[in-house]
């Protein structure tokens, strides 16, 4: 998952469509609905830590975790402006390792898309379990299939702005089930010349069936699941699904 590495520089920039304080708010709504409304939370998949700042703007004490280094220190850039007590770890979400349990884990913005493998998911979502107060909740997104085949998949997506520019070309595999992002980008040097830097991204796609079993296999207990920023069921046209799952006691989780 060695992802987000040049575009780390510009990723706030060019994801400034993302309306961060409108996902907060329905992040905070969803963990009050489940008795979360203090104590400590846990966000894997933390990025530059817009959400971690909003969560911890909202009482919560928060704890950001992602693979990236890069994008670990713009997110504390953030935290030394704002004044957060927020600890960032440099973490492999698969290899997730923390000092004790939290009252809630969350991940948005379809970071767990990334994990391609479905034991490997399985083991994210058992590790999670493992972090979890009793009757903890762990709250996360994902993209969904028909995002995938029906909007991103074959779409080219470019943008061009004084800060840089990037070239986002999508490849979506229906039989592998794999979403894979070409990234080119050129970013501003201090020089006033443009760099050129290239990623690769890979997704995958689950169904909200694969979900459940795998929050099944993994210890944990599946409460419900809603189309995205919505109380809504998911719709087979839902293109990002949020779920709510609770922690179910650690004894039966085979180590």
């Amino acid at each position: 998952m060695d992802v987000y590495t040049s575009f780390a520089e510009v990723y706030d920039t060019f994801m400034d469509n993302i309306d961060y304080e409108v996902w907060g708010e329905y992040l905070h709504g969803l963990l009050k609905a489940f008795q979360v409304s203090e104590g400590v939370v846990a966000e894997l998949g933390c990025g530059t830590g817009s959400m971690t700042e909003i969560l911890a703007a909202r009482g919560y004490d928060m704890i950001g975790i992602d693979a990236a280094v890069e994008m670990l220190q713009k997110a504390d850039e953030k935290r030394l402006d704002s004044g957060y007590d927020i600890l960032y770890l440099n973490q492999d979400m698969r290899e997730l390792e923390l000092y004790g349990t939290v009252k809630a884990v969350v991940c948005i913005c379809d970071s767990l898309n990334y994990i391609t493998e479905p034991e490997e998911l399985c083991e994210v979502f058992r590790l999670v379990n493992r972090y979890l107060d009793p009757g903890g909740v762990f709250i996360f997104d994902f993209n969904t299939e028909y995002k995938y085949r029906e909007i991103l998949g074959e779409q080219t997506i470019a943008e061009n702005r004084d800060e840089g520019s990037f070239i986002w070309e999508n490849y979506y595999d229906s039989e592998d089930l794999i979403n894979e992002y070409d990234l080119t980008l050129f970013i501003k040097a201090d020089n006033g010349y443009y760099q050129k830097y290239e990623e690769t991204h890979y997704q995958r796609a689950y169904t909200l069936t694969e979900i459940k079993q795998l929050i099944k296999a993994s210890g944990l207990t599946y409460v419900t699941a809603y189309d995205a920023f919505s109380e809504a069921a998911p719709q087979e046209k839902s293109e990002r699904i949020y779920v709510v799952a609770r922690e179910a006691g650690k004894a039966e989780v085979a180590e």
